[in-house]
């Protein structure tokens, strides 16, 4: 018997990374679970290997999610997870001096905005029976990084988006968490790092940041999700579940 035997779950950015992984897991204890990301092909691929449904979405568009919610109503009548993952890095220069304006306000529209309305339009899926919302942050919401400034802000806001939405849930039985990853050793962070002039001594610093020793994976955050998901979390809501190796030590 899994752990959400029954369930219907939407993972956005589902098609790599800790999104990918969360699906995997997911599905693993019983959920049915509807994959969304910008890359349509690759939530298709994944959804099928999980028995699920995948969906092309531009989680930074109003428009897309009342398209896939609609679905996700026609499909199955409700929703009991939803795990707000959809997210993007800078790029570039990122301090207050170099970060051009379009790139702040498209870390702010892939990050803060599609958090902001996948919640939205979640709760009239779930105050009726109840559910889980799990917004994925960052070690950068916490504690913010000089040279990623639009990403430390677009995760701070997700941090205490979650607390207010938390707040306003609770009496339909919704419960609103947030999960903050340290850094984690996806496909796209590893590509960052074999751009760099000097790969390994970019990883070391990285290492240097994590007393632990190493990087997380995939994998280790969404067994994180898959608690936060569950009823073995029953008694949180509005909590933010650090998962960062000792980043913040």
């Amino acid at each position: 018997m899994g752990m959400l035997d029954g369930r219907i779950a939407l993972v956005t950015g589902g098609a790599d990374g800790i999104g990918a992984a969360t699906v995997r897991r997911l599905a693993a204890e019983g959920a049915t679970v509807v994959v969304t990301d910008i890359n349509g092909e690759g939530a298709a691929q994944l959804a099928t290997e999980v028995g699920g449904i995948g969906l092309h979405h531009d989680a930074g568009s109003e428009a897309d999610w009342q398209r896939v919610m609609e679905q996700v109503r026609e499909r199955f009548g409700r929703l009991d997870v939803l795990v707000n993952n959809a997210g993007v890095g800078g790029g570039g220069a990122g301090d207050i001096e170099g970060q051009p304006l379009a790139d702040f306000h498209k870390v702010m529209r892939v990050c803060v905005d599609s958090t902001f309305i996948g919640c939205k339009l979640a709760i009239a899926l779930m105050k009726e029976h109840g559910g889980a919302i799990i917004n994925i942050s960052s070690v950068h919401g916490i504690r913010a990084a000089g040279y990623e400034t639009a990403y430390s802000t677009a995760k701070g806001a997700v941090r205490l988006l979650t607390k207010s939405v938390a707040q306003h849930c609770a009496g339909y039985g919704i419960r609103v968490n947030s999960v903050h990853p340290g850094y984690v050793l996806t496909h796209q962070v590893q590509k960052w790092i074999d751009a760099q002039p000097d790969p390994r001594a970019v990883m070391a610093g990285l290492l240097a940041h994590h007393p632990i020793g190493y990087l997380g994976t995939p994998e280790d955050i969404a067994n994180g999700i898959l608690f936060l998901a569950s009823d073995q979390a029953k008694f949180m809501t509005g909590s933010e579940l650090v998962m960062d190796g000792g980043y913040l030590l």
